[in-house]
């Protein structure tokens, strides 16, 4: 073994250049395919967002690569940093990875297909797809995980998600062990992303994931063509990217534990509600309590940390009120349901949804762990109470949509960007793309219809 070797960005890139699809057991195989249609449907949807129209308005340059939900094309970075933000636009898309693996790892390899010159299977993609998960999932946990590594300000979808784009773009592209080691190197200097979003409401969230997709192709793009990358980037050196973002947390050797034998996507959930991760248990609670019911107040406890990522009670627009759990509560109960139609502007302006928010209180309690489920107490207009805490939410691996459901999301989202009939074949075709010789016969089936953007969803 050579002194590279020993380096743990060489030994990650050892795996992802040596691993192969068919050592992927069927159950990770199903979820990828799962977690591709959610994110397409979701960045279909994000299409006709605001700031989905402003990234395209800036990164204007031509090219061959799809901007998806339109008829435009643009060159392969653009169109990996547009789709990026389109995917994570209506906090529909994935959670549990990065955090938000799929917007960043699938528009990173849809972009890289357009810069190889053969073609690519759908097991190739698949492939893919399950290592930008497993990486991006590992450097989050080797930074101690997500409420130690977010808990200091770091937005964990753009810091840890670009080694998965970079992952999974390097091995579309062919690199070998070395390029690919030089584009985790690359990345290691692309990492940033701060959570300053959540103190005003603002879109620089959005950002996050399509930075983090065109950073991560970027850097295979660069390894490509020989460019030499940083191979110390997690060991503990002045500069390393675990000393630098996870000084007092870093934990090392999650990068290479079981891996190969641990995949990360089995442990990614797949949104049934329009809004952040955090409130998902909350929601589940509140709706299995109320059940038409007339409630007089709520009273939820939760832990500081997410108290302190959730409690904004005046949200000010889409992105703050998919923060916002006193606000996402009190749309469930107005509308009796937390889909995006519950956070658009006409749902927020509704006074009772203002009325119903004075009803919902939030009690830190200190003796909560960050990411402890929290406990939703109703009091019904007849004095009586009951409590419930949804300790797996709906979207949980361990408590999955069901395909009924999963395809009914994907339908609510895509149809009216790209019609019926492409939205039907896309499906279809995604559903079953181990099959397909050639996956970029689907970025046709990802053009959207003539003025499907023109109204946008805020």
């Amino acid at each position: 073994m050579n002194k590279r070797e020993h380096f743990l960005s060489e030994r990650l890139a050892n795996f992802i250049a040596d691993s192969s699809f068919d050592e992927l057991p069927h159950e990770v195989v199903e979820k990828a395919k799962r977690h591709l249609l959610d994110t397409l449907g979701a960045a279909l949807a994000g299409a006709r967002t605001e700031p989905a129209r402003a990234a395209r308005s800036v990164m204007d340059s031509t090219g061959d690569a799809i901007i998806w939900g339109t008829s435009r094309r643009t060159n392969a970075r653009d169109a990996a940093f547009i789709n990026g933000i389109a995917a994570h636009a209506l906090e529909l898309d994935d959670s549990g990875g990065c955090d938000h693996s799929g917007a960043v790892v699938v528009p990173a390899v849809f972009a890289a297909l357009g810069r190889v010159d053969r073609c690519v299977s759908g097991r190739e993609l698949l492939h893919a797809i399950v290592l930008g998960y497993d990486i991006a999932r590992r450097v989050l946990e080797a930074c101690g995980g997500y409420s130690a590594h977010n808990g200091r300000g770091w937005h964990s979808t753009m810091t840890c998600g670009v080694f998965g784009a970079a992952a999974a773009s390097a091995r579309v592209l062919g690199l070998d062990a070395r390029g690919i080691g030089a584009a985790l190197g690359h990345a290691a200097s692309f990492a940033g992303g701060l959570w300053g979003f959540i103190h005003d409401g603002s879109q620089t969230k959005r950002l996050h994931s399509g930075r983090a997709a065109e950073g991560g192709l970027t850097a295979a793009l660069l390894a490509a063509e020989g460019m030499s990358g940083a191979t110390r980037i997690f060991e503990d050196v002045w500069g390393g990217f675990l000393r630098t973002f996870a000084a007092d947390s870093a934990c090392p050797d999650a990068l290479v534990a079981e891996l190969g034998a641990n995949w990360k996507i089995m442990r990614c959930s797949i949104k049934p509600h329009a809004c952040c991760r955090s409130i998902h248990s909350a929601l589940d609670a509140l709706i299995e309590l109320t059940n038409g019911g007339s409630v007089a107040h709520v009273r939820v406890k939760l832990s500081a940390f997410v108290h302190g990522m959730c409690g904004d009670r005046k949200p000010v627009n889409l992105a703050s009120a998919q923060m916002s759990m006193p606000y996402a509560l009190a749309a469930a109960l107005v509308f009796g349901n937390a889909g995006i139609e519950a956070f658009v502007e006409r749902a927020r302006t509704d006074m009772r949804v203002a009325s119903m928010m004075q009803r919902i209180v939030l009690e830190p309690d200190a003796s909560l762990a960050d990411l402890d489920e929290p406990e939703v107490t109703v009091t019904y207009a007849d004095g009586t109470t009951r409590s419930l805490k949804a300790t797996i939410p709906l979207g949980d691996p361990r408590r999955p949509l069901d395909d009924t459901q999963l395809v009914a999301k994907y339908w609510s989202l895509a149809d009216d960007v790209i019609g019926n009939d492409a939205a039907v074949s896309l499906a279809h075709a995604v559903l079953n793309v181990e099959e397909c010789a050639d996956v970029k016969a689907l970025e046709r089936l990802l053009v959207g219809r003539a003025n499907a953007c023109a109204t946008e969803i805020s």
